[in-house]
């Protein structure tokens, strides 16, 4: 009798984890919504954003001062009226919402600025140069994935022939939030600082938070 011939190594290979996780992802059908430009504004920014009611995480490469519409209701927007970002942040924060904000370069001075005028920040920064994913999640449900970095030309924030060219996706699915949200963590608690190659160059590891500066 003849042996049995050998199957193909890549058959007889098992899928790794990371492998049958791409392959689930692939084969899902997941409801998205298409946000480009201005939509970003509207969607995420005071829509999403604006409404959470537990948790805020974004994760940008650049952070500049960005003006938004001021709440539905107040004088200052019945005049038309515009305020910092961090003026909305600053009524989540005092609702309780927890916010992170995780980003590579240094902020901008305007930003710096609007920060200085407050007693306490009301979100918590912590900065990886190695960051250059655009991720908003927020309260655990909602995430969004795309090209906008926490600005106002990328943010949608802009007036028309000003805002940039932006692209990206929200959605509820529950694998692409459990994927991303611990990517974030592992970022944000510095699991990824001891491997990293480019620690000799980086201005804090966030695996020593207790000897450095959060921002």
């Amino acid at each position: 009798m003849s042996a049995r011939p050998a199957r193909p190594r890549a058959r007889a290979r098992a899928k790794t984890e990371p492998e049958a996780k791409a392959r689930s992802l692939l084969k899902r059908r997941v409801e998205l919504t298409l946000l480009r430009d201005r939509a970003h504004y509207d969607a995420l920014v005071m829509g999403a954003v604006a409404n959470a009611r537990v948790s805020v995480w974004i994760a940008t490469a650049n952070v500049k001062e960005l003006r938004v519409e001021a709440p539905i209701g107040s004088r200052a927007r019945a005049r038309g009226r515009y305020m910092s970002f961090l003026d909305l942040l600053d009524a989540l924060a005092a609702r309780g919402v927890e916010l992170r904000l995780l980003h590579a370069g240094v902020p901008s001075r305007a930003f710096r600025a609007e920060l200085r005028r407050r007693p306490r920040p009301p979100i918590e920064m912590r900065r990886c140069p190695r960051v250059h994913l655009k991720m908003i999640a927020v309260d655990g449900a909602l995430l969004y994935l795309g090209s906008a970095n926490l600005t106002g030309a990328g943010l949608g924030a802009k007036g028309e022939g000003r805002r940039n060219f932006e692209a990206g996706v929200l959605t509820d699915d529950d694998l692409l939030l459990d994927e991303m949200q611990a990517t974030f963590e592992a970022i944000w608690t510095g699991a990824e600082c001891k491997g990293c190659r480019l620690r000799p160059l980086c201005p804090g590891p966030l695996d020593q938070l207790d000897k450095i500066p959060l921002r």
